[in-house]
């Protein structure tokens, strides 16, 4: 994973924790310590994007790199546990933007949400992913190209993405990244509670669980 150079943030927070972040995925650390945590501190943000019933009782947070095949493979997955609880789920997604040029590839994403197409764009970006998230030399513009073919903008995008909203935003993602210890995506909360052992059935279950349990309440 590499550390993506983002634009000025606009808060001192921002500045602080993206050199911060910066300086941590770029030397070498021990095995993560993934750590459960309440859905009001460092989970969810209010910029952050919600896929689902805003005020669902169980919330699925998602560290997500655009750029991630396993964060492809689980999109499916995903969308079948919102499909199967659409009063109960929702997905909160955090951005992680550890390949090559997948900040911009967010920014992408960030541009769309502000068009009312994230979905779209997301889902574009994800099946385009083979032609331009190659590791080693992406090609951003094949992720523009496939943007602009689910309706985004591209001109007003381009515009948009130097935001000060948006770069301050990415970066405090990264400042939740390092206080939670998530060094790899997807990682996946759910109601606080991190995936410990990863795996399809492994989230359904605890999701399943979780939902029982607010039922009852």
């Amino acid at each position: 994973m590499s550390r993506r150079s983002l634009v000025l943030a606009i808060t001192t927070l921002a500045v602080a924790g993206f050199a911060f972040a910066g300086f941590i995925y770029n030397r070498p650390s021990p095995t993560p310590r993934v750590v459960a945590v309440q859905a009001s501190d460092a989970l969810v943000r209010p910029h952050s994007p919600i896929l689902g019933r805003a005020d669902a009782r169980v919330t699925i947070v998602e560290f997500f790199d655009p750029a991630c095949e396993t964060c492809r493979a689980f999109y499916p997955v995903v969308k079948q546990i919102l499909a199967e609880y659409p009063d109960d789920v929702r997905v909160v997604l955090r951005y992680a933007p550890f390949h090559k040029d997948s900040d911009e590839a967010v920014k992408i994403l960030e541009a769309a949400r502000k068009q009312g197409v994230f979905v779209p764009v997301m889902e574009a970006l994800l099946d385009a992913q083979d032609e331009w998230a190659d590791h080693h030399k992406p090609q951003i513009a094949k992720a523009w190209a496939a943007a602009a073919a689910a309706g985004l903008n591209v001109d007003v995008a381009r515009k948009a993405i130097a935001a000060p909203d948006i770069t301050a935003a990415l970066a405090l993602d990264l400042v939740d990244i390092r206080g939670l210890g998530v060094r790899r995506t997807p990682t996946f909360f759910v109601n606080g509670q991190p995936l410990l052992s990863f795996g399809v059935s492994q989230l359904q279950d605890l999701v399943r669980g979780e939902v029982e349990g607010a039922r009852k309440k």
